[in-house]
């Protein structure tokens, strides 16, 4: 094979990773999305019947999950009441649960709605779509005595 054509091939497998990758980040929930879903949330928790929002935010295929971007809701000492991607943690006090590397998330992000009611977070999870380890930036809104969220996940 001549180089131009070794060449080629090279430049044509470069630039199909380079439109894979692209296609990817492109599925990638941004934080404008993550912003908007927390914010349907909250609005959607003060118009409804707390254990209906608690559920319906729960559900794994309803309105507020979108790709990997899903709502967790937790009390202000670390009770989880609702939670889109696993509702094993529902009813649980998670304020211990560390991440990947050892942050205990949870206990951060209680201590910081209790002198904000907006911020984002980062940490580890994993991300429930390609279940794999990934740095994540969660956005918080405290609402009365709730704390709703919802994350993006950045590729490692």
């Amino acid at each position: 094979m001549s180089k131009s054509i070794k060449w080629a091939a090279a430049l044509l497998a470069g630039l199909a990773l380079a439109s894979a990758a692209l296609a990817a980040d492109e599925k990638r929930v941004t934080p404008k999305e993550a912003e908007a879903m927390v914010k349907k949330g909250v609005a959607y928790i003060k118009a409804n019947p707390r254990d209906k929002a608690m559920a319906d935010i729960t559900e794994k295929t309803g309105q507020f999950v979108d790709r990997e971007l899903y709502l967790t809701v937790y009390k202000l000492d670390g009770t989880a009441v609702a939670h889109g991607a696993n509702a094993k943690f529902v009813g649980k006090n998670m304020i211990d649960l560390r991440d990947a590397d050892g942050k205990e998330h949870i206990r951060e992000r209680m201590e910081m709605a209790k002198t904000k009611s907006t911020f984002w977070q980062d940490f580890k999870f994993l991300n429930p779509v390609n279940k794999k380890m990934e740095p994540k930036s969660m956005y918080c809104e405290r609402s009365d005595d709730l704390v709703v969220c919802g994350g993006i996940y950045k590729p490692a």
